[in-house]
């Protein structure tokens, strides 16, 4: 039974990054374009989510209240600020893990108002373990995603004597555009823009 509940709740955080998840997924992509390696990409990703689980948790079990008025723009925010310094800076600053430690918290709150229907029917330890699992498979699906597209884009701008565009040409790009969708994200929530 509690495997059974696990595999329902792994299929629940999967959902919420993929498909219903495009703050999470334009996140990870931000995290990619700066990153140091796969190794600390990976490290920064599972990071997200153990902070992303704790929120969960308190906030599904009401432990934490967490103000959607509040949680959403900051969520939007975190997004811009990943994007952002994808275009400021070419590699990843050392202060980054606390930083994205932080914004799972943020990602997590907001999961945890919409999960806490789910979560007071059944077992929180079933449901806490399947959400993470599905959350970080989803995380590491947009990863893998995302290096594929990267590489066959350095891969071909090598086979042209271009490499030195992958920046310009990729990396920047992407990162405004997902700045800008954070931005339009947080102006809505704010109320600056309508829905």
């Amino acid at each position: 039974m509690w495997f059974e509940n696990v595999g329902t709740f792994i299929d629940f955080g999967f959902q919420h990054i993929i498909p219903q998840g495009l703050d999470h997924v334009l996140f990870v992509v931000a995290l990619y374009l700066n990153a140091r390696g796969w190794r600390s990409l990976i490290l920064q990703v599972t990071t997200f989510t153990v902070a992303h689980t704790i929120t969960l948790g308190l906030a599904a079990t009401g432990i934490v209240q967490s103000p959607g008025e509040i949680v959403e723009p900051l969520i939007a925010i975190s997004i811009v600020a990943l994007a952002v310094e994808a275009i400021v800076f070419k590699r990843a600053n050392i202060w980054r893990l606390p930083v994205i430690f932080a914004f799972g918290l943020l990602h997590g709150l907001g999961f945890g108002s919409v999960m806490k229907v789910y979560l007071e029917n059944a077992d929180l330890s079933a449901g806490l373990v399947g959400i993470t699992l599905g959350v970080e498979a989803g995380h590491l699906l947009v990863l893998l995603a995302t290096g594929l597209v990267a590489s066959a884009i350095q891969l071909a701008l090598k086979s042209a004597s271009k490499l030195q565009l992958y920046r310009p040409a990729f990396v920047i790009p992407v990162a405004a555009v997902i700045a800008l969708v954070g931005l339009y994200w947080t102006l809505q929530r704010i109320g600056a823009l309508p829905e």
